[in-house]
């Protein structure tokens, strides 16, 4: 039994290579697993059986650099995974200490740069993506149902990967909703294993898991996705059909905030629709608001 966040994430990536993929001939069709048996892994990795063994199930907790970086060749894992497998053999070897959670608020260089980005769709998101501050095309593309406010008021602050999984607008504003919350938990994966002590973390990937069985199947598979840049199709209830290309900029890893743009390609049916949008929420800005009325006769 895997007692460790590398071991789990051993065994599932152990169990997605099969020996033909690893070069490795199988003798008969009786293999209790589809995957590669341990002693497969150890020897394609260089180690002996026993220590991978013990290494899987939380018992040797200094594995190497250069016994993870055999490991990530033998499993076939891309650079992010790679690093992700390092960091977790990292945090192996690190007395754990259980932080109070950090606040956080937002870097004022990315606040400023989101505060220039008008016509672009953008937000601030923390490590745990909680939003930090969004512009006024940020808020009206992706959740315009919420108080535009929101990102101002920690203890109501949106957070991402709360309004995927537990958001019904968010779910129907995405086409492919599958993808983007695969997308989502592979990025949060990165995040858990890049802060491995923040009690926050660890609460909301907790909340998640009980709250939604989509969440709990796609955590327990152990992927991880680089944050970086993906294309969504949005049906939008404003502007209809848009397709936006989502990237995640850091300025500044040792914060761990990103700024989160959304585009199109200049002249596109997508490019018309976010204008039309900003066009939109500039008129909303620009309206008059109601004034009470008054208590007099």
């Amino acid at each position: 039994m895997t007692t460790s966040p590398l071991g789990e994430f051993l065994a599932a990536h152990r169990a997605r290579i099969t020996p033909e993929q690893a070069g490795l001939p199988r003798y008969g069709d009786r293999r209790r697993v589809d995957g590669l048996r341990r002693e497969e892994l150890a020897m394609l990795a260089g180690v002996s059986s026993s220590y991978y063994t013990r290494l899987e199930q939380g018992q040797s907790r200094n594995a190497s650099p250069q016994v993870v970086d055999a490991l990530a060749t033998a499993l076939r894992l891309d650079e992010t995974e790679r690093l992700h497998l390092h960091r977790l053999a990292a945090a192996e070897t690190r007395p754990h200490r259980v932080r109070r959670p950090a606040a956080q608020t937002p870097d004022p260089g990315l606040v400023e740069l989101l505060g220039a980005m008008s016509a672009v769709p953008a937000m601030v998101v923390g490590s745990r993506k909680d939003v930090l501050a969004w512009n006024p095309l940020g808020h009206a593309l992706l959740a315009g149902h919420l108080p535009a406010d929101a990102p101002a008021r920690p203890g109501t602050r949106p957070n991402l990967a709360r309004l995927i999984f537990l958001d019904p607008e968010l779910r129907e504003l995405f086409v492919d909703w599958p993808a983007k919350a695969r997308a989502d938990v592979g990025c949060l994966r990165l995040f858990a294993g890049q802060y491995p002590d923040d009690p926050a973390l660890a609460e909301l990937v907790g909340q998640l898991a009980v709250g939604s069985p989509e969440f709990a199947a796609y955590w327990a598979d152990h992927r991880v996705v680089a944050c970086t840049s993906s294309a969504y199709e949005l049906r939008h209830p404003l502007v209809g059909r848009i397709t936006v290309t989502e990237q995640a900029l850091s300025t500044n890893e040792s914060i761990g905030q990103r700024l989160v743009t959304y585009t199109a390609p200049g002249g596109s049916p997508s490019a018309e629709a976010l204008a039309l949008l900003a066009q939109l929420v500039g008129d909303a800005a620009r309206s008059p608001r109601p004034v009470p009325a008054s208590s007099g006769v």
